[in-house]
């Protein structure tokens, strides 16, 4: 008797005990993953610009949107002349924010977006702000880019995908973010099953043959002024007929 009621007495901390060890891997999975876990950012002015996004969205009438961070936001500024010419006749939507990490884009996608629309093809390119802001590893950046095929793939599935390679940065070849792009890139073209999702890698287009990123393309190392832009709708401009079915 005495022993039963001992044993009945440690079965609340055995049990605790498991399930310590049940949960404790997969919140360390999920720490892992941070750039896969969808999180808004907290400033005011990027959720005034997701509210203006959604209400372009509910309007209706989007057969193309480009999904990204500053890079993509730039097509309404320096990008904005290239952007009249090559997209606006095609009816299409910015989804582009400053400093957006893949986390923050997929929060976007998941939070009316992408809601009661059709488009014909999403471009995304996205990625960059992962390896500064919070440095993470390619394969998580990478985790984080599959993430965003997959909920476009489930919330829009009529819709062709065209993914980008992470664009260059930083003016020489060697430079230590540019390579962690790269690292990322690497694992890519792996996510396109060339039915809905394609993969697209135009980097070669903005360097020069030493592999350096002239001004003229990217002033800032990072951001395209507008020829950056032109050579960027130039390049992608036949998978965009071929994949909107022009």
């Amino acid at each position: 008797m005495h022993r039963n009621r001992l044993s009945v007495s440690f079965l609340p901390a055995l049990l605790f005990g498991a399930l310590q060890l049940f949960l404790e891997p997969a919140a360390g999975a999920a720490e892992q993953i941070r750039a896969a876990m969808s999180a808004p950012q907290p400033e005011a002015w990027w959720t005034e610009r997701h509210e203006r996004t959604v209400a372009r969205i509910r309007q209706g009438h989007v057969d193309l949107l480009f999904i990204g961070d500053s890079i993509t936001q730039g097509w309404e500024e320096d990008g904005g002349p290239v952007w009249n010419a090559f997209y606006q006749h095609r009816h299409a939507a910015n989804l582009g924010y400053n400093g957006d990490q893949t986390d923050n884009v997929l929060w976007r996608l998941q939070n009316g977006e992408l809601d009661g629309i059709t488009p014909k093809l999403a471009v995304v390119m996205i990625g960059t702000n992962n390896a500064t802001r919070r440095e993470d590893p390619p394969e998580e950046t990478a985790a984080g880019i599959q993430a965003i095929l997959r909920t476009l793939r489930t919330r829009l599935p009529d819709t062709k995908i065209l993914l980008l390679a992470v664009f260059p940065r930083g003016f020489s070849a060697d430079d230590r973010l540019r390579r962690v792009n790269q690292a990322v890139n690497e694992q890519l073209p792996a996510f396109a099953d060339e039915r809905q999702v394609f993969f697209l890698n135009l980097n070669r287009r903005f360097l020069d043959d030493n592999g350096r990123l002239p001004e003229e393309m990217m002033p800032d190392a990072l951001h395209p002024g507008e020829r950056g832009y032109r050579v960027w709708a130039e390049g992608m401009e036949d998978t965009i007929k071929k994949l909107m079915g022009e």
